[in-house]
């Protein structure tokens, strides 16, 4: 007959464990008394001399009789020496314990406190030295200068950060813990110049305040998510004087309407060229973005067509007039998409963002790159959202940052931290994949902030959305995924390992006992599913996986002053909408400018289109 081991013990079974366990317990503790109490009594000067090891001294001190084993030794001696043993026995057991315990919480097979050496304290301030060029001859270096904070490794630590050319995805259901956790804290601890994309006012409010301390905080708030005044204009057309620069733009505007950028009809595909020429003629000719709008308005306007002709860009030029001289029916679908691409345009309190205004400071990438300053864009998504223009803004700063990576050699110093929230709805930069990694060799710590890889699926294609998976050196997996195909793919990622079953049969000769190995997920679907809120998988490269408990900003040291200033920023921005809220309210706008205001610039070309009218 036989059985698993796992089965039911017989009652004689039961019993023989029971008698064994009770008297080596009995025996251990007899073992540590015996020795205290003689290491008590030669101690304190009373003879080094060991009572016999039987029976009759475990009953002689079970009766409490220390001077029959030990004569002339006072009793609190002899007690103090097995108080002593038993920490000496008994502490090194409940430390193994717990580490075994640890690792089993931890989950065999995934990385362990010396797997992860490179992102723990001591080695991430090595590589900081190495890639910062600026620590060189501080002695000690505060935490944040070393790398960005990732968590502590579950359990019980130790603290683990990225190192300044990582870049990172993270993948995290909604309130799982992405602002809190991840957001927030690399904004607050940032060292350079930071980027933040969002469609809510939860991580502006929670860290405008503090990043007023370190530098000139710009909020590009278009549509009002924290109802700020405007204060500040960005140049849309400063870019487009290239072809590169306008097709970019225009790429943004296609991608903000477009669902997936990797799949572009004809109308599309004829909406982005058109957009790059008249991007280029405005900027070319110095004409602004309501000309634009005007152009798009009446495809017979032949001012785009001359100012490219006079910037030499005939070849450019002949194709935009090309598309105007064709079929009635064509060039107007081509226009209404182009259109609909930019329609956030027409909102006046948009375009009054992107539209030079002589009484409000210009924001200037290439100048925000190389400082401590902080941008926050901010846009709704779905219908009537600014993506476009916040994409556009977020491209262009990401490259003023690698422009002035290559002036400092090769790296930004201070690195420049781009926290790219919501990146699927309002930030769809379309070649991010392709752009992921290189930004990481130049010192720009970007973070993708997901909802779920499928989400990055409808934006950038299958294709793409791997590209950007391969390219993350760092990626971060929290709670709530719930795509099945893709938390099992990231089960067989974590590994298999090795699960003995022993085996006992039994027979009228006797019993033996066999083990069998059979291989399980470290980490099964279904626990990957079930991460709790605070924690998350890190997958980093080159080392095994291993689960990290986030630190959200509510539960570090300084959490009572910064909690104080966002209760503050909220209450203004209550304050704010309901101002904006009231009838006949004014929007919030730019103070009253001066008397006598200086004249618009004059648009290049005028007079040429004046004479083709």
């Amino acid at each position: 007959m036989s059985g698993a081991s796992g089965g039911p013990p017989k009652g004689s079974d039961l019993f023989f464990w029971a008698f064994s366990l009770v008297a080596l317990a009995n025996l251990g503790i007899f073992l540590i008394a015996w020795t205290g109490g003689s290491l008590g009594a030669g101690v304190t000067g009373h003879g080094w001399h060991l009572p016999p090891f039987t029976l009759r001294s475990y009953l002689t001190l079970a009766g409490g009789d220390t001077g029959a084993l030990w004569p002339g030794a006072p009793a609190w001696a002899v007690y103090a020496g097995m108080v002593a043993t038993a920490a000496l026995v008994v502490v090194p057991l409940v430390i193994g314990g717990r580490a075994l315990l640890d690792r089993r919480r931890r989950g065999i097979g995934l990385a362990r406190a010396r797997d992860l050496a490179s992102l723990a304290p001591a080695g991430i301030t090595a590589r900081a030295r190495e890639l910062r060029p600026s620590l060189a001859g501080h002695r000690h270096l505060h935490p944040d200068e070393t790398g960005n904070l990732l968590g502590d490794l579950a359990p019980s630590g130790p603290e683990l950060r990225s190192s300044f050319e990582d870049v990172e995805l993270d993948l995290m259901a909604p309130r799982a813990g992405k602002s809190t956790g991840i957001a927030i804290p690399r904004v607050l601890r940032a060292r350079g110049a930071v980027l933040l994309t969002s469609n809510k006012s939860d991580v502006y409010a929670v860290t405008r305040a503090e990043r007023e301390r370190t530098g000139t905080v710009w909020t590009f708030d278009p549509q009002g998510i924290a109802h700020s005044h405007r204060e500040m204009w960005w140049d849309l057309l400063g870019d487009c004087g290239t072809i590169e620069g306008a097709r970019r733009l225009a790429g943004h505007f296609v991608a903000s309407v477009n669902d997936d950028t990797t799949k572009k009809d004809f109308w599309i595909s004829a909406a982005q060229n058109t957009l790059t020429a008249l991007f280029l003629a405005a900027a070319r000719g110095g004409a602004s973005v309501a000309d634009l709008l005007g152009w798009l308005a009446d495809p017979a306007d032949r001012t785009p067509v001359d100012l490219l002709r006079d910037a030499g860009l005939h070849a450019m030029a002949e194709q935009l007039q090309g598309t105007v001289r064709g079929a009635v029916e064509t060039r107007d679908g081509i226009y209404e998409t182009a259109r609909q691409c930019v329609a956030c345009l027409l909102d006046p309190e948009i375009l009054a963002w992107v539209t030079p205004d002589p009484y409000l400071p210009q924001f200037r990438p290439d100048r925000h790159v190389l400082g401590r300053d902080t941008l926050y864009l901010l846009s709704k998504d779905g219908g009537g959202s600014a993506a476009g223009v916040i994409a556009g803004l977020a491209d262009a700063t990401l490259r003023a940052g690698v422009v002035a990576a290559e002036r400092m050699g090769g790296r930004l110093d201070p690195p420049m931290t781009a926290v790219l929230d919501e990146a699927a709805n309002v930030c769809r930069i379309s070649d991010l994949p392709d752009l992921y990694s290189h930004l990481g060799s130049r010192g720009i710590n970007v973070v993708t902030l997901l909802q779920s890889y499928r989400q990055g699926s409808r934006v950038w294609g299958e294709a793409g959305m791997d590209a950007l998976w391969g390219a993350a050196t760092i990626k971060l997996l929290g709670a709530g995924l719930d795509d099945a195909d893709f938390v099992e793919k990231v089960s067989k990622l974590v590994g298999q390992h090795d699960v003995s079953t022993v085996s006992v049969s039994r027979s009228r000769d006797g019993s033996s006992r066999s083990t069998s190995y059979r291989q399980e997920h470290v980490l099964p679907p279904d626990r990957i599913r079930a991460l709790s809120k605070g924690t998350a998988l890190l997958l980093a490269t080159g080392i095994r996986p291993a689960v990290i408990t986030l630190r959200p900003w509510y539960k570090e040291p300084d959490a009572g002053r910064i909690s104080a200033q966002a209760k503050r920023e909220v209450a203004a921005i209550t304050e704010r909408a309901a101002a904006r809220a009231l009838p006949g309210a004014a929007q919030p706008g730019p103070p009253p400018p001066p008397p006598f205001p200086p004249p618009p610039p004059a648009v290049a070309g005028g007079e040429k289109h004046l004479r083709s009218v």
